[in-house]
């Protein structure tokens, strides 16, 4: 009889001698599922939902894929890595934990890590960290927090408060919904259809973005920005060594601006905008306007320039700064 055999026939055991005493079958499973496994092992356990909140997972290594689902239940299936020392998988008060533990050593890669699928219930909150860890989560409707180091990130059909960070890897989302801020250090970040409230941030990394979130925030150091947006009620660019160019409708009262440091910055409006500009560029920048006839003035004293004119009603306002770069403003 090899170790799993040994362990399932012990699990029945406790639970029919622990039922034996009343326990609610719930808790028998809880504990039971805390056991450990080794390495190299596969995994399939689950647990119940019942008064759970939270599900916080830990794996340092490998993969990790998170799907929400309409059951009333947490299962996790996969393979664990060669150096795993234990694997936990309990209930804690309204916390579900899983957590993968590695044995200490100087040389590890992904590819020594544990591949792992949970599947829980998409109400519940979700906590993962990782390091060398690609993850891919989909379908949660509640909290949803990611950090890894050198993974990349699948997201998708998220919603709610959605937070994704990774420093060396690469950010892929589609269909997120609420307030959603994703950031990476020197990876690259592609959004597709988002909504709600969207922050991305990007050092030595480029941006990407087809949005129709009505309050959007986009920063980007040593990198370039593609954004095209919907109807916008703020939108913010900062840009440091880097272009931005893109589209967007901006609504009546709606707030756009705009900063860049050695950049490009280009507006093209999709509406008959209505909206008080004012522009400046100095450090030998320039002042492209398609919008109107004004032309910039120039500075009498020093390489900077501005313009300031009003569109229709001059209901919206946009606002923006370059410095030894260009702003260009534009009708579609």
């Amino acid at each position: 009889m090899n170790r799993t055999t040994l362990l399932s026939s012990a699990f029945s055991r406790i639970g029919h001698t622990f039922n034996g005493f009343g326990l609610p079958l719930s808790l028998v499973l809880g504990m039971a599922a805390a056991f450990n496994v080794t390495a190299g092992e596969r995994v399939d356990q689950s647990l119940s939902a019942e008064g759970l909140s939270l599900v916080n997972v830990e794996n340092m290594r490998g993969s990790v894929k998170i799907i929400g689902s309409d059951d009333d239940e947490v299962s996790v299936t996969g393979e664990l890595g060669d150096r795993v020392d234990r694997f936990i998988f309990e209930k804690n008060g309204n916390m579900l934990r899983l957590k993968v533990v590695y044995r200490s050593t100087r040389r590890s890669n992904n590819s020594d890590g544990s591949h792992l699928t949970l599947t829980m219930p998409k109400s519940l909150r979700m906590n993962f960290e990782g390091v060398s860890t690609e993850v891919e989560v989909s379908e949660l409707d509640s909290h949803v927090e990611v950090k890894t180091v050198s993974g990349d990130i699948l997201a998708k059909q998220l919603s709610d408060n959605i937070e994704l960070s990774t420093v060396s890897g690469d950010i892929d989302s589609y269909d997120l919904a609420g307030k959603i801020r994703l950031s990476t250090i020197s990876g690259k970040i592609d959004d597709r259809n988002s909504s709600g409230r969207l922050r991305l941030k990007a050092v030595s990394g480029d941006l990407e973005t087809r949005s129709s979130a009505q309050q959007v925030s986009l920063s980007v150091v040593s990198g370039d920005i593609e954004f095209e947006l919907g109807e916008v009620e703020e939108l913010a660019i900062a840009s440091v060594s880097g272009d931005a160019s893109g589209s967007l409708t901006l609504m009546n009262h709606g707030e756009v601006k705009v900063s860049g440091v050695s950049s490009d910055i280009a507006l093209a409006f999709n509406n008959e905008v209505n909206a008080d500009f004012r522009l400046h560029a100095s450090a030998g920048g320039d002042i492209i306007n398609r919008i109107t006839q004004h032309k910039a003035q120039r500075a009498k004293y020093g390489p900077s320039s501005k313009l300031s004119f009003t569109a229709g009603n001059g209901t919206g306002s946009v606002r923006g700064n370059v410095v030894s770069g260009e702003i260009k403003v534009t009708n579609k």
